[in-house]
């Protein structure tokens, strides 16, 4: 059965929305693009020195989003999925952004990573091309940030999100639109110096072939062929020529560049000088487009997760060997966890559903601090998946994987400030209750005589009186239950059966 997807790529420049419908063809699912929207916000030009975005640049950012909420009404919140890139990412105000723009969208709003930006810019961009066996070198250059990536396949292979953009360079080093030979030169070699971290590793793996996405590459494509710089895609030399014309001419002017859109005009010097600087040091001959990009990406991430390939579950799995975690002991907490989890009487909705995917991953990687130190490894292990680059995972799913980890052992007084919903205090309650019974690491071959129920902030314990006198130590525990919660603003009881 065909349905729609969403994607909304909230972006340093620019806000897009994709409208995908998926189709089902031989068995795979396919995704069409049926509706797609683009408004220039230049987020990043309301970035002061201070990294806070000004009021202004708020309210155009506003005004977009509700424009976009009104085309996403009726949308399912499992069909929608609104990522925000760099400009959030640093933006010291983002805790007081966040909740006005997921308001006027209607939908929450995830702050991605900048390898999970990457990763999802390679997907987007690999599955609007043909099928090749041939590395490819994908470069999306966008408002705040560059994002470098070479893959095979659906493979990528490496991935780096680089602190440079158009929107940020043409501030920088073209700040009044006057566009010289010196100017150009020292905004080249800032660009040339990011990306001398990474030259080296990508010229050595190489590449056979080279696509830029984003409106960056676009415009600048349609500069060069319209305007007879370049014959094909983009090139050294037709970069040069662009770069020779805009230094004669001392800034951008429209009418002598055919194919350049107004928006794209306010920072093609900056864009232009990061392309040149790729080009350079990475000894590129020539780019093609790539279509789709970060929000074609999105939409087959949903998909994904949709039809149960969820990209977490995969980095789950890998970070389940990289740190040689006791996978029998993390099975029987997560399948203790997610008992307990279905004895709570919360709301069934989409938080609901996340939630208990989380908990699941959180069972899994509880342990994952042990691998630097037995001691505080609950410590060691939340800031691991806080920190961590996680391909799939939101910042939003970190920081709820490292609160659930932070809190399954010890004293709660470090959660304090956190501030957990009811709902998340009561999924960490399941984790941090079956980590307690599982503590002999052994099996509990008949099950588990003990029931769950909350209500309010009421929490009763249900253990039969034969199972609790045959494990003192366990009883033991789970009175001293009573202390912590009551920090977490819960009445704990233990109730005999």
């Amino acid at each position: 059965m065909d349905y729609l997807l969403a994607a909304v790529d909230l972006g340093s420049n620019s806000f897009r929305l994709s409208i995908g419908r998926v189709v089902q063809l031989d068995g795979k699912a396919q995704i069409y693009s049926v509706d797609r929207l683009k408004e220039s916000v230049r987020l990043a030009a309301g970035l002061n020195e201070d990294k806070v975005i000004s009021e202004e640049a708020i309210e155009r950012a506003i005004t977009v989003l509700k424009r976009f909420g009104e085309r996403l009404s009726g949308f399912h919140p499992n069909r929608v999925r609104a990522v925000a890139t760099n400009t959030f990412r640093i933006a010291r105000n983002v805790a007081d952004i966040l909740p006005r723009a997921e308001a006027a969208l209607g939908f929450p709003i995830e702050v991605i990573a900048g390898q999970e930006e990457a990763r999802l810019i390679f997907s987007g961009i690999t599955n609007e091309l043909p099928p090749s066996p041939n590395r490819r070198l994908m470069i999306d250059i966008g408002g705040g940030s560059t994002e470098v990536i070479i893959g095979k396949g659906f493979q990528p292979m490496h991935m780096s999100s680089l602190y440079m953009g158009c929107v940020s360079f043409t501030r920088q080093f073209f700040p009044d639109g006057n566009i010289t030979a010196a100017r150009m030169e020292r905004a080249q070699l800032a660009a040339r110096r990011e990306l001398e971290g990474i030259s080296k590793q990508y010229r050595k793996t190489g590449w056979q072939e080279a696509y830029g996405s984003s409106g960056t590459a676009k415009g600048l494509i349609a500069v060069l062929q319209e305007g007879g710089m370049s014959k094909k895609g983009i090139t050294l030399e037709g970069l040069e020529l662009l770069k020779a014309k805009l230094i004669r001419d001392g800034k951008v002017i429209m009418k002598e560049l055919p194919g350049l859109k107004h928006d794209r005009s306010l920072v093609l010097a900056g864009g232009l000088a990061i392309m040149l600087a790729a080009f350079q040091e990475l000894k590129i001959k020539a780019m093609a487009p790539g279509e789709g990009a970060l929000r074609v990406g999105v939409l087959y991430d949903i998909l994904g997760r949709d039809s149960a390939h969820d990209k977490r579950d995969e980095t789950a799995r890998q970070f389940i060997k990289r740190y040689h975690i006791d996978t029998r002991q993390s099975e029987r907490v997560k399948r203790i966890a997610l008992q307990f989890f279905s004895q709570l009487d919360l709301p069934g909705n989409v938080e609901k559903e996340e939630l208990q995917r989380t908990l699941g991953w959180a069972s899994d990687l509880h342990e994952v601090g042990i691998s630097i130190a037995h001691a505080e490894y609950h410590k060691h292990g939340a800031y691991i998946l806080q920190h961590a680059d996680m391909p799939g995972f939101s910042n939003d799913d970190q920081s709820m994987l490292a609160l659930f980890v932070l809190g399954h052992h010890g004293k709660f007084n470090k959660l304090s400030l956190l501030e957990p919903t009811r709902e998340k205090w009561l999924t960490l309650l399941c984790l941090r209750l079956a980590v307690l019974l599982c503590r002999r690491r052994e099996d509990h071959k008949t099950g588990l005589p003990i029931t769950l129920q909350a209500q309010g902030q009421q929490i009763t314990l249900k253990a039969a009186k034969s199972w609790l006198d045959a494990h003192p130590l366990s009883e033991f525990s789970l009175q001293a239950e009573t202390v912590e919660w009551a920090k977490a603003g819960f009445e704990f009881n233990l109730v005999e059966t």
